[in-house]
């Protein structure tokens, strides 16, 4: 049986309330659960000390028995030291922007790119100055 260490929520509609648990990876959600190890309080400012409990020496033990702490919970033992922080991974593939706009941030991102190119070749490039038609003498304008 693979354990898991994960949040199953509760609370009413719009205010969330997770409570932290040890549950079979194949039970639902908010479905059965072996043993509640601590509670999460998403509603409270971060610096709040009961946005978070943790029971750690619970916590241990199922982490020494093979229990795998969901990314969440993991982030949460991290921080709490319990466990090494994980490393944070990227926002999902599948909020990536699709195809089209991908396309789109390219070719954006070359035409500011040779904007910037062409801006700093200005730059770059030896100033010359011209007279005007009127500083110059009449007799050193050749008639067409």
């Amino acid at each position: 049986m693979a354990l898991r260490i994960r949040l199953a929520r509760g609370g009413a509609k719009k205010r969330p309330f997770y409570k932290i648990v040890v549950a079979d990876a194949k039970a639902p959600r908010d479905g059965r659960f072996i043993e509640k190890l601590g509670t999460y309080n998403p509603m409270l400012p971060q610096e709040h000390n009961d946005r978070l409990h943790l029971n750690s020496e619970r916590i241990q033990y199922w982490l020494g028995v093979g229990a795998e702490p969901s990314d969440r919970v993991a982030r949460f033992l991290g921080q709490a030291n319990i466990i090494k922080m994980p490393a944070i991974v990227e926002s999902p593939k599948k909020s990536a922007p699709k195809a089209k706009a991908q396309e789109r941030l390219r070719m954006a991102a070359e035409a500011a790119r040779e904007a910037a190119e062409a801006a700093a070749a200005a730059a770059a490039a030896p100033v010359v100055e011209e007279t005007p038609a009127e500083a110059v003498p009449a007799e050193e304008v050749a008639p067409e």
